[in-house]
């Protein structure tokens, strides 16, 4: 054992610390270990270092008898040697930084864990938020930083875990937001929630024009093709004061409910691009020239781009008004325009399979087996397609209608017979009911009312039934393009499932629905958040694909549920308590999301409080 001096300069002063060295055998030979540091003790001259190192060296080994020889000065070295080795002394050695102590002796027994906050999820949302340019984006429109700071969260709360305005303050709370955003969130009620709906509502079309310009430019998005479609989103309760709740065609399955219908255009990378809200009763026909005028006022067109839009807007006028404004279009064509085409259909000459392979998403997944043959006429290109597994589905939903049909049919021949139903217009009315509701097999059954005998009578044109059969999982494509494959038709067309896929996420995970708002226009931003969230999905989404991973955002989100913000609570000596709020250490999987995410491992900087014991009170 020895003592070593290093000197080390910092700008014009030279400190000098003495070390505590010995000599130590190791598998890669010998190597000299740091025993302790001496500080800026001041030990006797060189020739007495040797002497000194033993007397320490046996101190420490616990021959304190050693120090009756030393005279006082080795003494009191040895002495703070050994005070620095004992935990006594380092309860005593603190380092400041500021008002803090980095280093402080704790009560291990007495230390906890408060607090804890969900908070990956929350940091991932808000980092896109921010790289979405949201902040400057409102702060633009000239909204405090307070609005801001609550339609951020708004938003958030329909990304992560949807709730209403009633229960946003306590999920808010749950998270670690306050700390990410630096707000005290533990007054917040919802009435300020309903409040911020009201100032965003005017402003949805500059900011939805802003938001898509800033991700345009960020990721470089396809311009060429524009995917329309329509959902629709029903109410609890009479929706009295909204005059766009109407009832109509329930895509939800809710006849009962009043509605609106929701029309919404996105890119082919599935990113949103603009949307309006329908009065509920619309027809989807009548919304596409609403939807291209604001199209054109909000992102403007460019000519030779595409519309691809379903059969619920294939009609002769909606396709004259998009080759009016110089675009082109991919769509879907109704059955009746299908049936037309039953000879090239039954032709199995000039199909070609269409390769396809499952998701990465679910690499186990069954897909169809899916034919399609290119014909044109009149100077269009049509592409019939078949699939399997259309196929089945219609076939399956065509024999179930088949049998409540004739349920129906009996019902009414009971009624009719019974004396229930006498006028013939009434029966006529009650038919013709018939028919509406069972479209896909009432147009192979003849109905006919015979006055004289009172009776239902129903024959099954047999021949039309076959063709039916023979057309089940059949679609046509139509387009103008003449310049696309079969293949390239179709494609473009399946395009239009991300439109789909968005309003699936909006009814589902974004919890769009049900709408338990009354006035219009809290309905139409309460849609907007909806699609605000969207449009940080979608951005999150993208940014794995293309660092290569194939990863949805409800398994991001569930992977990052276990990340959180937590309080450590330390009691130390002299009855004060230092609270330190921080994130807790990333797993491997975090780190690996936060890297190909591109956002910063640490949630937070650290923030330490020093409580101080209570004062005693003054004796009587």
């Amino acid at each position: 054992m020895f003592i070593r001096k290093t000197t080390s300069k910092y700008k014009t002063k030279t400190y000098t610390n003495y070390l505590l060295v010995k000599s130590v055998h190791t598998p890669k030979g010998p190597r000299q270990k740091v025993i302790c540091s001496l500080g800026d003790l001041s030990p006797r001259p060189a020739r007495q270092w040797l002497e000194l190192a033993h007397k320490i060296e046996d101190a420490l080994v616990g021959q304190s008898s050693l120090l009756e020889a030393c005279d006082p000065e080795v003494e009191q070295i040895v002495r703070q040697v050994r005070q620095r080795q004992s935990p006594k002394s380092h309860r005593a050695c603190t380092k400041r930084h500021g008002n803090d102590e980095d280093l402080i002796a704790v009560h291990a027994d007495q230390v906890r864990v408060e607090r804890p906050r969900q908070a990956g999820s929350v940091h991932v949302g808000y980092q896109f938020w921010k790289r979405l340019g949201m902040e400057e984006i409102l702060g633009g429109l000239d909204f405090s930083l307070r609005t801001i700071q609550l339609t951020c969260a708004m938003t958030l709360n329909r990304l992560i875990h949807p709730t209403s305005e009633h229960a946003m303050p306590g999920w808010i709370r749950s998270t670690a937001l306050d700390d990410i955003l630096g707000v005290d969130f533990n007054s917040l009620v919802e009435d300020p929630l309903y409040r911020n709906l009201d100032r965003l509502h005017p402003n949805r079309v500059a900011i939805e024009q802003a938001l898509v310009k800033r991700e345009r430019n960020l990721f470089n998005l396809d311009r060429t093709v524009f995917l329309y479609d329509l959902t629709s989103t029903y109410f609890e309760g009479k929706a009295l004061r909204n005059p766009k709740a109407k009832r109509g065609y329930s895509r939800d399955k809710r006849p009962d409910c009043k509605q609106v219908v929701v029309g919404l255009v996105i890119n082919r990378d599935g990113f949103p691009i603009a949307h309006e809200v329908f009065a509920g009763n619309v027809q989807d026909r009548q919304t596409l020239g609403t939807m291209l005028d604001l199209l054109a006022q909000r992102v403007g067109f460019v000519e030779g781009q595409t519309v691809v839009i379903d059969r619920g807007m294939a009609y002769p006028e909606n396709l004259q008004e998009i080759k009016d404004r110089k675009l082109h279009y991919v769509v879907a064509t109704r059955q009746s325009e299908r049936d037309t085409w039953l000879d090239d259909f039954q032709d199995q000459e000039g199909f070609e399979e269409i390769v396809r392979v499952p998701s990465p998403l679910n690499p186990f997944q069954k897909k169809s087996k899916v034919l399609i043959k290119r014909k044109q006429r009149e100077g269009e290109t049509f592409v019939l397609c078949t699939s399997s597994e259309r196929s089945e589905k219609d076939r399956s939903i065509r024999q179930k209608q088949e049998q409540r049909f004739l349920s129906d049919v009996a019902k009414l021949q009971k009624r009719i017979s019974q004396g229930r139903l006498v006028r013939e217009v009434a029966i006529g009315e009650a038919i013709g009911r018939l028919k509406e509701r069972y479209p896909r097999v009432a147009r192979y059954h003849t109905l006919c009312f015979n006055a004289e005998k009172r009776t239902l009578r129903h024959e099954p044109d047999q021949a039309m039934k076959e063709k039916a059969e023979m057309l089940d999982g059949a679609y046509l494509l139509r387009t103008d393009r003449n310049d696309l494959s079969a293949k390239e038709a179709w494609l473009l067309y399946m395009t239009l499932t991300r439109a789909e896929n968005a309003f699936r996420a909006m009814k589902s995970p974004l919890a769009e629905r049900p709408i338990f708002h009354q006035l219009e226009h809290r309905v139409e931003t309460h849609i907007f958040l909806c699609v605000l969230a969207y449009h940080l999905l979608v951005a999150i989404e993208k940014t794995l694909l293309d660092g290569g991973r194939h990863t949805s955002w409800a398994t991001v989100r569930q992977t990052l549920a276990t990340h959180q913000v937590a309080t450590i609570v330390l009691p130390t000596d002299g009855g004060r308590t230092l609270q330190i709020r921080k994130g807790t250490t990333p797993e491997p999987e975090h780190l690996e999301l936060y890297r190909l995410l591109d956002v910063p491992t640490q949630i937070m900087r650290p923030e330490r409080t020093w409580i101080q014991p209570p004062r005693p009170k003054p004796s009587d």
